[in-house]
């Protein structure tokens, strides 16, 4: 929005809150995939070490990268000729949109390359660490 000159407005307003709903909706389902992928391999017996957690971490994020691109450019298709239009109403919709446009890149970015390790980071530490620590040697 400051790259393009927009002040904070309503219409601005509205945007960040469509923005907060889908973002939270794509994250939700990234967490829902990384705990399917935690749970099948605690099923099969394999997470005794980082390595392994690592390696169900990696495959829940990838499970989820073809789902969210495809979300990510469905709404850019959508939202790319309102950012180009010229007509009545264009200048409104466009302080909509930009944040929409912008959430949705640095959202595509914090799910893929944040969220996993952050994830990997906490069942590290509240679940495995303490398995390890707690078997008898």
């Amino acid at each position: 929005m400051f790259g393009l000159g927009y002040s904070l407005s309503i219409a601005s307003w509205v945007g960040m809150i469509a923005l907060m709903g889908l973002d939270a909706e794509t994250g939700v389902f990234m967490l829902l995939f990384l705990d399917l992928c935690y749970e099948e391999a605690k099923g099969r017996g394999i997470l005794k070490n980082k390595t392994e957690l690592e390696e169900a971490v990696i495959n829940g994020a990838v499970r989820r990268v073809r789902p969210k691109m495809m979300t990510v450019t469905a709404a850019f298709m959508g939202l790319m000729p309102v950012m180009w239009s010229a007509g009545a109403g264009a200048d409104l919709m466009k302080r909509v949109v930009c944040p929409l446009i912008g959430g949705l890149a640095s959202s595509f970015l914090l799910e893929l390359l944040v969220y996993p390790p952050l994830y990997f980071l906490w069942k590290w530490h509240s679940q495995i660490k303490n398995q390890l620590s707690n078997q008898p040697s």
